[in-house]
C-alpha cells in the first residue's frame, strides 16, 4: 500500500517542531541572539535537508547541489571552501566529469552518510588532487564505482564506491576568495535508465522523514559538540581528531576546536606559529558551529590573509570593535555582537599540530600593551 503522502507531511511537520527542543534545552544560553539563530538554524537545515533528500533522492539521476553555502552551513563550514554533493546508490556505478577551477585545493569523497541517524560520514574513497590525471585544459572524467574500471581506463581517476556509499562530496578551498574561482562538475549514472520514473508517495514520504531526521541530527550532534567545547572555554584543547572524522572531517586536516565568552569591553588574543602546512584558517562560530557571516565581516583569517611576525608567529585578536594602538597590528576577527560561540583553527597536510596560546584582557589595555 502506498504511503499517506497527507499523513507523512504533518508528521514531517510535527517532527520539524519537536527540533525546537534542542535550541530551548535547558542549557543553552538565554541570550537572545544564541536562540533567534538557533531557530534559523533549524530552517537552514530543513532546506539542505530537503535538498538533499527529496530533490536530490534520485540516485539514478544525481546533481550536484550544495550542502553547505553562505546561508546554510553545518559543523563549523570553511568559509574558503565550496562544497558540492550529489546523492548517489553505491552500488551503481557513475561518471564525474568537468574542468579544474583556479581554487588552490581539490578532493573528491564518497561517504557513507549517516548524519541523520548517528550523525557520522564514513569515508569509502578519496581522490586528491595530485591522485587526479587532469587534462591539459584542466578537465577530468573520474569513475564511481565498487569495482576498478577495466581495460584503458583501469586504475585511472578510479572513486572507490562501497555498497552503503550515499554521497560523493567535492570540495574546493580558494586562499584569496575573491581572485580564486571553482570548476564546474556534472555526475551521471552508468547503464541507467533513459528518464526518470514519477515521483512516487512512498519516495517522497520517505524522503519527508530523512529530512526530518537529518534536521534533528545534525543540530543534536553539533550542539553536543559545543557542549564538549564548552568545559575549557577561551582554549583549544587537544581532541581525538577521530570524533572530526566520523562527521565527516578530512584525514589530512587537524581541527582545533574551542567555545570562546566574552564581554563587550574584552578580547581574547590568540598566539601560535603555523606549521608548515598548504593550508591553514581560524574561523569564529555562534553556539550553534555556524561561521558567521563572512560575506559581510571579518570573521576569518588564513595563511594567505594573516598578518605574521618576522619570526613566522600570527597573533588573532578577536572582540567586538578592531582594537587600535599597539594591537592594530593583529589579525582582527569581529565578534558580530555576539557574546560566545565557538571557533575552529584547522591545520591542513601538516606533520605537527601545535595549539595556541590564549589568553582574555581587556581591549583598552590591550591596545597599550607592549606584549
Amino acid at each position: 500500500m502506498s504511503a499517506d503522502i497527507a499523513q507523512a507531511w504533518r508528521d514531517y511537520c510535527a517532527r520539524l517542531a519537536d527540533a525546537g527542543a534542542v535550541i530551548l534545552a535547558d542549557d543553552v544560553p538565554a541570550d537572545p541572539l544564541i536562540r533567534t539563530e538557533g531557530f534559523r538554524y533549524l530552517s537552514r537545515l530543513s532546506k539542505l535537508a530537503l535538498e538533499q533528500y527529496v530533490e536530490a533522492s534520485d540516485p539514478d539521476f544525481p546533481f550536484f547541489y550544495q550542502l553547505s553555502h553562505e546561508t546554510g552551513k553545518i559543523g563549523a563550514d570553511n568559509p574558503d571552501n565550496a562544497y558540492w554533493n550529489a546523492s548517489i546508490a553505491g552500488s551503481s556505478d557513475y561518471r564525474i566529469t568537468g574542468r579544474r577551477g583556479s581554487m588552490f585545493y581539490f578532493s573528491i569523497v564518497a561517504n557513507a552518510m549517516r548524519y541523520h541517524i548517528d550523525g557520522s560520514a564514513h569515508a569509502t574513497g578519496s581522490l586528491m588532487d595530485d591522485e587526479i590525471q587532469w587534462g591539459p585544459d584542466g578537465t577530468v572524467e573520474i569513475i564511481a564505482s565498487c569495482q576498478p574500471p577495466r581495460g584503458a581506463d583501469a586504475g585511472k581517476n578510479w572513486l572507490r564506491l562501497e555498497p552503503d556509499a550515499s554521497v560523493i562530496i567535492i570540495r574546493q578551498s580558494a586562499l584569496d576568495r575573491e581572485a580564486e574561482r571553482g570548476g564546474e562538475f556534472r555526475i551521471e549514472r552508468i547503464g541507467g535508465p533513459a528518464v526518470p520514473a514519477p515521483l512516487s508517495a512512498d519516495r517522497l514520504a520517505a524522503g519527508f522523514g530523512a529530512a526530518a531526521q537529518f534536521v534533528t541530527g545534525v543540530a543534536q550532534t553539533f550542539a553536543d559538540w559545543t557542549r564538549l567545547f564548552r568545559q575549557t572555554p577561551n582554549q583549544f584543547p587537544a581532541i581525538d581528531q577521530a570524533m572530526f572524522q566520523k562527521g565527516g572531517g578530512a584525514k589530512d586536516i587537524y581541527y582545533a576546536h574551542a567555545y570562546w565568552r566574552l564581554a563587550p569591553d574584552e578580547a581574547w588574543v590568540i598566539d601560535v606559529t603555523p606549521p608548515d602546512c598548504y593550508y591553514w584558517n581560524f574561523q569564529l562560530d555562534n553556539w550553534w558551529m555556524e561561521s558567521l557571516d563572512y560575506r559581510f565581516r571579518q570573521i576569518t583569517v588564513n595563511k594567505h590573509s594573516a598578518r605574521t611576525a618576522p619570526d613566522g608567529s600570527v597573533r588573532i585578536i578577536c572582540s567586538a570593535r578592531a582594537p587600535g594602538g599597539k594591537a592594530a597590528n593583529a589579525n582582527w576577527i569581529d565578534t558580530c555582537d555576539h557574546r560566545e560561540g565557538t571557533a575552529l583553527l584547522r591545520w591542513a597536510g601538516a606533520r605537527e599540530h601545535p595549539l595556541p596560546t590564549t589568553r582574555v584582557v581587556k581591549l583598552a589595555e590591550l591596545e597599550n600593551d607592549d606584549a
